[in-house]
């Protein structure tokens, strides 16, 4: 059943992620990818459940990862006071906007096929151990936009940057 479920979840993934727009990178701390990556999860389903009329299965995979979901919104938390002080909470929140909006416009673009394509997600979440393997289910599904990223306010040095300030060496 779990290699059956996880070939699922390989197979599918949410709000048209065939388009090119997920793949958003990784965190380099990987308490805090998972945290990312639940986050999505949890915001693709809320998506999905206002859509798609089906609040009651949202509910019921609140209730059941409760504990798991309300670790990583302290964890998320804790990563944006870290990255931004003061203005930890007020880029938490803008960033939890932004991918509610966007994971809402890549649904909005599958058209009527929208529910039919993501409805299933609850039944695979709701099948899985109830926190074990819900972080390796999340990251399978690549639900953060890479237009968002994972891990922001981390400022990745590009190669370009990285030359620039290596002083050449004269022989």
């Amino acid at each position: 059943m779990r290699r059956w479920l996880y070939g699922v979840m390989a197979a599918g993934t949410l709000l048209g992620s065939a388009s090119g727009a997920m793949a958003a990178g990784q965190c380099s701390d990987a308490a805090d990818q998972q945290a990312f990556e639940l986050v999505g999860l949890k915001t693709a389903l809320m998506v999905v459940a206002t859509t798609c009329d089906t609040t009651d299965k949202y509910n019921s995979f609140i209730r059941r990862y409760q504990g798991s979901l309300q670790e990583t919104d302290r964890s998320l938390s804790g990563y944006f006071k870290r990255h931004y002080g003061s203005r930890g909470q007020v880029e938490y929140d803008r960033y939890a906007t932004d991918l509610a909006n966007v994971q809402s416009r890549g649904g909005l673009g599958q058209g009527t096929d929208f529910c039919q394509r993501n409805g299933a997600m609850f039944d695979e979440v709701l099948a899985l151990s109830v926190n074990g393997d819900l972080p390796q289910y999340a990251a399978a599904k690549d639900l953060i936009p890479e237009t968002l990223g994972v891990c922001p306010g981390v400022v990745t040095p590009t190669k370009a940057a990285i030359k620039k300030k290596t002083p050449a060496v004269k022989h």
